[in-house]
């Protein structure tokens, strides 16, 4: 069942960065990979959801186009959109452990707790290392690089709204999936 969980959010990662993405100037485009990303890892919880992500990265890495632009290959570590593509499993890590701690412990405030955790991770995970990208392989000075970066923060205020969304409406139809639950293996 892991296995199928794992595999099924990996192509989830892969669908959410295949659909049309708005371009910006720096090379690295708007799209949805954020949103599933995070809902991976609240959705799976810590271990699953870092391996879905992982699995999706080294699948683009090894040559399969799964990156936006459906872009693959080692090639794209040299490009402005490294970081962002680097931080992704650690994203789900972080995302599901602050959902698995929480979760266990809250159940009315669910979607606030889990909306919370997915901006705490972005802005504290995937947002630094984008910016670290831009800097190394755009040649942007700090300053530049995270004022390309803030392009990206009133979306992920929405994706972490509609992520926390789903995610909520997944526990509720689903509640062995609750991070911090035990689950009962048949």
């Amino acid at each position: 069942m892991d296995l199928s969980y794992i595999a099924v959010f990996a192509a989830l990662v892969a669908a959410f960065s295949l659909l049309p993405g708005i371009p910006l100037p720096v090379g690295v485009p708007i799209t949805l990979q954020t949103l599933a990303v995070i809902l991976t890892g609240m959705v799976l919880g810590p271990g699953r959801g870092t391996a879905a992500v992982g699995l999706y990265l080294v699948a683009g890495l090894a040559g399969l186009p799964v990156f936006s632009g459906f872009r693959s290959g080692i090639g794209v570590l040299a490009g402005p959109s490294a970081g962002y593509l680097l931080a992704f499993p650690l994203a789900a890590l972080v995302v599901g452990l602050l959902a698995r701690a929480l979760m266990g412990r809250i159940r009315r405030a669910r979607f606030a707790v889990l909306f919370a955790a997915g901006l705490l991770t972005s802005f504290s995970v995937v947002h630094p290392l984008g910016i670290a990208g831009m800097m190394l392989n755009a040649k942007l000075s700090f300053p530049a690089a995270v004022a390309a970066d803030m392009a990206f923060w009133p979306g992920d205020v929405v994706k972490n709204l509609l992520a926390a969304a789903v995610a909520v409406s997944v526990f509720a139809a689903f509640p062995r999936m609750v991070p911090g639950t035990r689950r009962v293996r048949r």
